[in-house]
């Protein structure tokens, strides 16, 4: 079966995944959740994606403040990145949307709306790409 790889960017993140991690389960979508800086430990979240195993078949990355991770993780794979920005900081996760939807080109992640929906909506989306795949 498929998986979808959840990616932090930290441990302060975690409580916001956990709770988009509820509704995986309800999906029935099979996942694996890490936490990995682009900024604190990058080489061993190059090294985890570079190796990624075969059944991961999407990537979704939560973000806060700059946001780099899910650029970092599409710059890395050829696999679909969504990036989910996280609620936090003084400017309530704004700066992290505007981060992930404007990567260079060449670096795509599609990009979920700011907070609870939109790690919901990441999950949805996971699934319809499952779906499309025939993987789900």
């Amino acid at each position: 079966m498929a998986k979808v790889l959840v990616v932090a960017g930290s441990n302060s993140d975690k409580e916001f995944v956990e709770q988009g991690l509820a509704l995986f389960n309800e999906l029935g979508i099979e996942y694996e959740f890490k936490i990995f800086s682009a900024h604190r430990n990058l080489e061993d979240l190059t090294n985890y994606i570079k190796n990624l195993p075969n059944d991961f078949s999407i990537i979704i990355a939560v973000a806060g403040l700059a946001a780099a991770l899910p650029g970092v993780i599409s710059a890395l794979t050829t696999l679909p990145v969504i990036g989910v920005p996280n609620d936090i900081g003084p400017l309530k996760g704004i700066d992290a949307l505007l981060s992930m939807v404007q990567m260079p080109k060449g670096v795509p992640v599609a990009t979920m709306g700011i907070g609870n929906h939109g790690m919901k909506n990441a999950a949805f989306f996971a699934k319809r790409i499952l779906e499309l795949e025939g993987k789900k």
